[in-house]
């Protein structure tokens, strides 16, 4: 495939303490990332927190720290736990693997290694990563569950934590992401690159569409006014609320009971034509 521009290339975090083994994985992915370099565990870790990397490849025997503490690190705090990590090991016993994997590892790939195959399971993993994205964005998706959106129970009481802030502030029009910081217990930047990891979303972004389905969910049930609707979902304007629905669901909030009507209909007529 064509290289993608520089500004929209995600970053690969390679951590690996062999200088030529570093370059060999450097040449097989930099046309299509930013890639970033660490020498060991350590290093990692900290590029890992201040570059916020989209995929990791690190090596398990290093110097200073290896990669099994690493990835623990990875792993086990809230700022990191979404990034994706490839462990590379010479060594193949059963054991050792169990042991890799229970540090949260994603995937294993043994040395040698072909770089097809590497190349092969970064694309997986980001591809799995976007699809738990899609999932949230989805229109079909009402109600949004945490488990949808999360591959790490880290992850998931994270999700958790940040749909109840705006479930529990709903028709709060006044709510807002510096609130919902308080409520999850991070930093504005911290809860940014959280969200936008796990829902692909910022954070404002993220508490208008929970508002939005929220809204199709009441329109649905068919027992309130819009302009009710749009006052118990948080919204002011409602020329404003109907641009907003108009965007998330490809028709306006009026047209939109009649839209899912014709949905089950033409479904309806699928399963009898099956049948």
């Amino acid at each position: 495939p064509e290289p993608p521009p520089l500004e929209d290339r995600q970053k690969l975090l390679i951590v690996e303490d062999n200088g030529d083994v570093r370059k060999y994985i450097r040449s097989i992915f930099y046309q299509h990332f930013i890639i970033l370099e660490a020498e060991n565990g350590k290093q990692g870790w900290e590029a890992a927190q201040e570059e916020n990397p989209d995929v990791v490849i690190s090596d398990v025997m290093m110097p200073v720290m290896d990669g099994i503490q690493f990835c623990k690190k990875v792993k086990s705090n809230l700022d990191t736990s979404h990034l994706p990590v490839i462990l590379l090991t010479a060594r193949t016993s059963l054991i050792f693997q169990i042991e890799g994997l229970e540090t949260g590892a994603d995937d294993y790939v043994t040395k040698p290694f072909n770089p097809k195959v590497l190349a092969l399971k970064v694309r997986n993993l980001l591809q799995s990563r976007e699809a738990l994205c899609r999932t949230f964005a989805d229109r079909e998706t009402l109600v949004v569950e945490p488990k949808q959106i999360t591959l790490t129970s880290m992850d998931e009481v994270f999700m958790e934590k940040a749909l109840q802030s705006v479930e529990e502030n709903m028709d709060n029009a006044s709510f807002t992401v510096q609130d919902m910081t308080k409520d999850v217990g991070m930093s504005r930047m911290q809860l940014y690159r959280k969200l936008k990891a796990l829902t692909g979303q910022t954070a404002n972004d993220f508490i208008r569409t929970l508002r939005l389905k929220r809204a199709a969910q009441l329109i649905e049930q068919d027992e309130l006014t819009i302009a009710e609707v749009t006052y118990r979902v948080g919204f002011n304007d409602l020329k404003y609320f109907r641009n907003c629905f108009k965007k998330q669901f490809g028709v306006n909030p009026s047209e939109y009971v009649k839209f899912k009507k014709g949905e089950m209909e033409i479904e309806e007529e699928e399963a009898e034509e099956q049948a």
